[in-house]
């Protein structure tokens, strides 16, 4: 296909690298050029100096950009420049509210737009193993998911526009109480002077066993918060969840409290620091030896 890519950070460069692999032909845009010029260098692919250039006769115009802002410039800029019918595959983590918007505005010039948020984080990205959560037209996904497979291990239509963000919301739920219990965990292992390797291996195979546990239980011990997802990023995520929550009814007293301990780590300069990093605030607050 002839594919359009806006925004070549840590998620989208390596997706968009794939999509170059897979024998497609694409070309890149970043908000920094030099990162644009320097991802078509390495990958092959071909270099935009704006998204509508990005964007000019493509089937497929593919975003990885910041927030629900973001979104909005370059869907409205990039519309007009693509192939009739062309389809608008969002994987950017916004508010559903944004997603049902660029929908309506790219129905109304004859273009779809799929809200498609990921979960695997940058290892995900980089090893082509994303997981997918789409909103939107089917018909227009399945018209494209041969592409997103180049980069995805699986992607699951949820419905109607929104219903990719609002799946999203869901699994940053999940991840934000799993892994504060995890922190106390590990917290409390420490401070009870056990072994934290005898720890994980004696609990790890039984019902406390999760994905985080396996690749943060030892990290989150070691006092390391250098894998991907940074805090700042999960805030902005927290903040679409609570959100949308004030607005649907949901009771979401765990996330709210999470977020707010996001918040503390982000005082303490863990802003960058990986999710994991909860853990850095009850670290913190460790009794001290005698």
């Amino acid at each position: 296909m002839k594919i359009g890519f806006a925004g070549l950070g840590v998620m989208g460069g390596p997706m968009a690298r794939h999509l170059v692999a897979g024998g497609h032909e694409v070309t890149g845009y970043n908000r920094s050029p030099d990162k644009a010029r320097a991802w078509a260098a390495a990958t092959g692919g071909r270099f935009a100096g704006s998204a509508a250039e990005a964007a000019d006769g493509a089937e497929l115009l593919i975003l990885c950009v910041g927030n629900d802002d973001d979104v909005r410039a370059v869907t409205t800029e990039a519309l007009p420049h693509l192939a009739g019918g062309a389809v608008i595959v969002d994987h950017t983590t916004t508010s559903a509210r944004v997603a049902r918007e660029m929908a309506a505005l790219a129905a109304g010039q004859g273009r779809e737009f799929i809200d498609a948020p990921v979960s695997g984080g940058q290892a995900g990205a980089e090893n082509g193993q994303l997981s997918v959560m789409a909103g939107g037209e089917a018909a227009a996904l399945a018209r494209v998911e041969p592409a997103l497979m180049a980069y995805s291990k699986a992607v699951k239509h949820m419905g109607a526009s929104g219903s990719g963000q609002l799946t999203k919301m869901v699994n940053q739920i999940a991840i934000a109480g799993v892994v504060q219990g995890l922190a106390e965990a590990v917290h409390f292992a420490e401070v009870a002077g056990l072994d934290t390797d005898a720890a994980y291996d004696a609990i790890s195979k039984g019902a406390a066993q999760s994905w985080q546990m396996d690749n943060r239980w030892k990290t989150m011990a070691d006092g390391k918060f250098e894998f991907g997802f940074a805090v700042d990023w999960m805030r902005k995520d927290l903040g679409l969840v609570l959100d949308e929550a004030r607005a649907n009814g949901a009771h979401l007293s765990l996330t709210a409290l999470v977020d707010q301990f996001y918040s503390e780590v982000q005082a303490m300069g863990g802003a960058r620091w990986d999710t994991s990093s909860l853990a850095a605030r009850l670290q913190d607050r460790a009794p001290k030896p005698r």
